[in-house]
């Protein structure tokens, strides 16, 4: 078969059902060799959107999202996404074309050194130079961007070697290579600073949720009473439901979550990642501090925990769990309630009766419209910011959070790729100037049969941006935006548009929305 066969056919052993990209000259040999296969290629309107469906489908499913770009610009195009992927921990495996090999050692049309422009953002990328490789090398890029901790990788084909001959076949994917058990010494010095603490508190972060951790976080929660602060990408590793829970880092109006953890005398981080979130917000370095997690801590002055658990998450709180369930041990119960009570509180607001609305007063009412598997891919903005603290979740990975790279641009590709993923109800939430950035993906959606709720949030601003600037000089600049007709934009791509302007309204039109067919609805807001 031809190199470019060989590689689709390890794409279809590799379980892939989705290929989202851009065509290019240099990928007619793939291109074709898709064609005939079981993998269906989602042409999109920008490689940018590609790499982000690539990046969700990896976030919620664990198994690597894949995009596909020419050389040169559609190369580019693609680094956003994979960059996202990349800090977020998301498997991804990008491919990209590539000129004959006669010519890359020359000025040529198009080309770059796309390798050495992805290295920074990938675990690992190759290029293809020979067709006997491709299969060794389709095994590495899933092995590696799948494993602990995820990420991205990438492969390049020049458009000489996807026409050449090969005899080589697929190699079988094997199990995951499965995480380590905790250390006894390590677990007995764990448990020791836990038998004499009295307001120990958990940190859970992307990890908690990325690991399957959080059926066990669950248990360890339930029996312990120990309460749980998450990171903005480990929402849902406890549901906010659960009184242990107070919500994220940030949460409450006086930031009641962040208070709860310098009142705690021992904190112990789940799954925790310093890009998710800056330690220097939270440890003001007078607690022990355990780090369990899959991969040591970084070195940061920050965050130098006494303790570092290096294994499998779910296996060792489990360990903890039946150690406590056997000792007797016991914490106080009642010093948290009260900054619980302030954090339920502060969410629970209603909308303006009328527009403008805010984001706090929505947001309990598209709670209200979503069913607690229901999946909301944010964007980044104000209105992450609001969803990230204010947003209760209920069960893991049912918040998608852009929170290492915070990339905008992210949700109305990412609402695709969750629609493509799971059963359970899709919304998007993004602002206009998110929306406006890769909102042609639309247009992708509709041709694929998706059905997704778009909520754009309007403030005619980079909102986050003027916000800060306020925040530090009492004027904003450079921050202002025009924007179309959202409601006649929406009806253009043929979906349906919505503009509320009162609460009732708001609530008819978002609980008829979500589940519904594919459709946007603005909200104003101040």
């Amino acid at each position: 078969m031809k190199a470019s066969d060989l590689l689709v056919a390890c794409l279809e052993r590799e379980g892939v059902d989705h290929v989202f990209g851009v065509p290019g000259e240099e990928l007619e040999d793939l291109l074709f060799s898709i064609r005939d296969s079981e993998v269906q290629f989602i042409p999109v309107r920008h490689e940018q959107g590609a790499a982000f469906m690539a990046d969700v489908h990896g976030r919620l499913t664990g198994d690597a999202g894949v995009c596909l770009g020419t050389l040169g610009p559609g190369a580019t195009n693609l680094l956003t996404g994979v960059a996202d992927a990349h800090l977020d921990k998301s498997p991804l495996v990008a491919i990209t074309g590539q000129g004959g090999l006669e010519r890359l050692h020359q000025e040529s049309h198009q080309a770059i050194d796309v390798l050495r422009t992805f290295e920074p953002v990938t675990k690992w990328n190759t290029q293809l130079d020979s067709p006997d490789i491709v299969h060794e090398s389709v095994r590495k890029a899933f092995k590696v961007a799948e494993y602990e901790k995820p990420g991205a990788t990438h492969l390049e084909l020049p458009e000489d070697v996807a026409a050449e001959e090969t005899e080589m076949r697929p190699l079988e994917p094997r199990g995951r290579v499965p995480f380590a058990a905790p250390n006894p010494d390590t677990l007995a010095q764990v448990q020791e600073l836990l038998r004499t603490a009295e307001r120990p508190v958990v940190i859970a972060g992307n990890g908690a949720v990325r690991t399957q951790a959080a059926t066990q976080l669950r248990e360890f929660v339930s029996e312990t009473g120990i309460p749980v602060v998450s990171t903005y990408m480990g929402k849902g590793a406890v549901s906010d439901a659960d009184e242990q829970s107070l919500m994220t880092l940030g949460s409450g109006a006086d930031g009641e979550a962040s208070r709860a953890i310098s009142r705690a005398d021992l904190v112990i981080t789940v799954g925790y990642d310093i890009a998710e979130h800056d330690p220097a917000d939270w440890n003001d370095g007078t607690a022990p501090l355990v780090h369990v997690d899959s991969e040591p801590a970084e070195v940061y002055e920050a965050y130098e925990p006494d303790l570092e658990v290096i294994a499998d998450s779910g296996r060792t709180l489990r360990n903890l769990t039946d150690w406590y369930q056997s000792t007797g041990t016991t914490f106080e119960t009642e010093w948290f309630t009260d900054l619980r009570e302030r954090i339920v509180a502060d969410i629970d607001r209603s909308p303006r009766d009328t527009a403008p609305f805010t984001l706090d007063g929505v947001l309990p009412v598209l709670r209200e419209a979503m069913a607690p598997e229901d999946v909301l891919v944010s964007d980044v903005g104000n209105h992450k910011m609001a969803i990230a603290q204010n947003f209760p979740t209920y069960e893991p990975n049912t918040c998608i959070i852009s929170n290492g790279l915070a990339s905008m641009g992210i949700a109305v590709p990412g609402g695709l790729a969750a629609d493509l993923a799971v059963d359970a109800n899709v919304v998007a939430a993004t602002g206009d100037g998110g929306f406006l950035m890769n909102a042609a993906e639309i247009e992708t959606a509709t041709r694929s049969g998706c059905d997704y709720t778009i909520i754009v949030f309007n403030d005619d601003d980079y909102g986050l941006i003027s916000k800060k600037q306020r925040d530090h000089t009492g004027e904003s600049f450079g921050t202002g935006l025009t924007n179309p007709d959202l409601v006649a934009f929406a009806e253009s791509f043929g979906i349906d548009g919505y503009r509320p302007e009162s609460r009732a309204e708001l609530e008819e039109v978002l609980a008829s929305a979500v589940g519904g067919d594919m459709a946007l609805v603005e909200v104003p807001v101040k």
